[in-house]
């Protein structure tokens, strides 16, 4: 059964590690580990629709690996594009993003829920129809002041090994998933870990 992971962020080198961007670095990793590269969206066998996105094949997993290319409020487009390409079921589709009411270092997987105030989520939500999929929650920390300039920053140098283990462990628990541990073991495996003290 083929799946779909999506890293959520914003095209272009000037939102490399910005906060907002650490889906897109999940999925990279788990691409550069295997050895594939993105392509772009017309490259996808068959696909005729909006090229908004960039794919990698996993080469271990029945999977594509995505990134929309949307920027993050219109999200749902891409997403949309190719779970009805590839025939997919909302469960079949995890997205992994950003979540400013997490701590950096902190993960959360769920199997369903509301959007919050994540633009990405709430696009993917509207487009699909429904919250019934599974995501990571990858911490960036609170906002001091501006929530829209604060995932808009680069992780600062005292921040950067925190991020680049959360977007290892990410790839971590999105690997176990695709190679067949169901979401709620993962869960189990993986949240004392991430959480310590909770």
């Amino acid at each position: 059964m083929t799946r779909l992971v999506v890293g959520l962020g914003n095209p272009g080198p000037e939102y490399e590690w910005t906060r907002h961007n650490v889906g897109f670095h999940v999925v990279e990793r788990l691409s550069q580990e295997e050895g594939v590269i993105f392509e772009p969206a017309r490259r996808l066998p068959g696909y005729t629709g909006p090229a908004h996105f960039t794919f990698a094949r996993s080469k271990r997993f029945d999977a594509l690996y995505a990134k929309p290319l949307t920027f993050m409020n219109l999200s749902g487009t891409a997403v949309t594009a190719l779970a009805r390409h590839l025939q997919l079921e909302p469960d079949s589709i995890l997205v992994v993003y950003d979540d400013m009411d997490l701590d950096l270092g902190r993960l959360r997987i769920r199997a369903f829920g509301g959007p919050g105030m994540h633009n990405g989520m709430r696009s993917i939500v509207a487009s699909l129809g429904t919250d019934r999929f599974p995501r990571v929650r990858v911490g960036i920390g609170q906002a001091r002041t501006d929530a829209a300039r604060h995932v808009l920053e680069r992780f600062s140098e005292a921040e950067m090994q925190d991020a680049e283990i959360s977007v290892a462990e990410a790839a971590d628990a999105i690997r176990a998933w695709l190679g067949g541990e169901d979401l709620e073991g993962v869960m189990t495996r993986f949240h004392s870990r991430w959480n310590p003290g909770t």
